[in-house]
């Protein structure tokens, strides 16, 4: 990589413009050069140079130097941080303190010593860079204040959440990408945080980026950023998210509907740690863990075509499956007592707990939209509710189809053996141990019942 990056030479002297394209060509990424200071405008927001070297004296007043000053202006205005080196062959004192309290970084003399001139250069494109790392510093801050905005209280004592807390735990030490799936509402992106949270990684950025909420057409300048003029509204030069995430760990909530040409995108610069900003001509080296997440049958869609198969394998180093709600039991009741504290604090209200019908109704409800349907369901609850226990009909559920039918289900008990054996299989995933623990049998029990069953 070249030392220097993109110059931008403004000067009426078409011999100097040479002799510095000559002396620099070699060190720099890119060089423009300009007899008129009316061009400024125009390389500023087409060409969006590193490094300005700008003539402080022109034709309509070769000694003063305004033209000089006011070429500054109109660059500073564009590009508060630009690095902009003065040069002029009447050089004084009063003259070098005004440029540099009007916003350049340096002055040289003409005719100028060649090694004065380049470490004059190399300078200012330390500054440059070291501007740069402080907008992306000042981003990173930004992500990790709103950290602590998350509600990230997580509440379970049932087999299915036990088996995710056992798989968090033994993620502590390592910076494996992580796959987390399950229905809407059931919690994902709390379980991310908490992946988070115990992770290396802690104290450095943690930056979700929601992919069912962006329009399809912004996905790439939200993922990897652009530079100033990259499109009609990039009025300023912007980091993306894999970029901000550096050193820490980027969310992807909802991954399943990212389009085929952004996941080859995606999968590029998790391979090769780097991303390319809109517009840019660089690439920039990224550090990042990725938790992914998604409602979607994921192996379907691959199985479909509308997935790669190698992001896939990329994304889920390890799989979380978060259960449905209304697989959880129990749990149940201990997130509706947690959410009627929380609201009644909240608004201020008596209020303790549930009647034992009330429990009842909430067990019995299938939760479709799982967590999320819950506590919205128990602050309605207490906004609307009096007394001190909420009732039955503190919770109005106007799908009655998605009640548990109790009434339905089969009464032979083969089949009710049948249906809890598979259950069971499929919550462990196969782990002949875990589905007897489930059971409340032993394992040898287990094969017995299967053996006889025909499983």
């Amino acid at each position: 990589m070249k030392q220097l990056g993109k110059i931008l030479i403004v000067d009426d002297n078409e011999d100097v413009l040479f002799a510095l394209n000559l002396l620099l060509d070699p060190l720099a990424e890119k060089i423009k050069v300009s007899t008129s200071p009316d061009r400024v405008e125009h390389f500023m927001t087409t060409f969006e140079p590193d490094i300005v070297l700008l003539d402080m004296n022109f034709s309509r007043d070769a000694i003063s130097g305004q033209e000089g000053f006011e070429s500054l202006e109109q660059i500073l205005k564009i590009d508060p941080q630009a690095i902009v080196i003065f040069m002029t062959a009447y050089a004084d004192t009063e003259k070098a303190v005004r440029a540099i309290k009007a916003g350049a970084i340096d002055f040289i003399s003409k005719p100028w010593e060649k090694e004065k001139l380049l470490a004059t250069l190399i300078s200012g494109m330390r500054l440059r860079q070291s501007n740069r790392e402080v907008n992306l510093l000042k981003e990173q801050v930004e992500a990790l204040s709103l950290q602590g905005m998350a509600d990230d209280e997580i509440i379970g004592e049932s087999p299915a959440m036990r088996e995710v807390f056992d798989t968090v735990r033994k993620l502590t030490e390592t910076d494996a990408n992580i796959l987390i799936l399950g229905e809407n509402g059931t919690g994902k992106d709390v379980i991310a945080r908490l992946l988070y949270r115990n992770s290396s990684r802690h104290g450095r950025p943690f930056v979700t980026i929601d992919l069912g909420s962006i329009p399809e057409q912004l996905f790439e300048s939200e993922l990897f950023g652009y530079e100033k003029g990259a499109f009609t509204d990039a009025r300023k030069a912007k980091a993306g998210r894999m970029e901000v995430a550096t050193g820490g760990t980027l969310f992807l909530d909802e991954i399943g509907n990212l389009s085929l040409p952004m996941q080859a995108k995606l999968l590029t610069a998790i391979e090769k740690q780097q991303i390319n900003r809109l517009g840019a001509t660089q690439s920039v080296p990224i550090d990042v863990r990725l938790i992914c997440a998604t409602n979607a049958d994921i192996r379907q869609m691959v199985s479909d075509g509308s997935f790669r198969q190698d992001l896939l394998y990329r994304v889920n180093t390890i799989e979380i499956h978060i259960p449905a709600l209304r697989e959880r039991g129990n749990d149940i009741l201990l997130l509706a007592d947690f959410f009627i504290k929380r609201y009644a604090r909240k608004y201020k209200k008596e209020m303790s707990g549930l009647t034992r019908e009330a429990k009842s109704k909430l067990l019995k409800y299938a939760w479709p939209g799982n967590v999320r349907e819950l506590q919205h369901a128990m602050e309605r609850a207490v906004i609307l509710g009096d007394g001190s226990l909420l009732k039955p009909e503190n919770f109005q559920f106007h799908a009655a189809q998605r009640m548990r039918k109790d009434d339905d289900e089969p009464l032979n008990l083969e089949q009710l053996e049948r249906k809890a054996i598979e259950k069971a299989l499929r919550l462990s995933r196969g782990n002949m141990t875990q589905a007897a623990e489930f059971l409340g049998i032993t394992r040898f029990a287990l094969y017995r019942k299967l053996e006889k069953l025909g499983l």
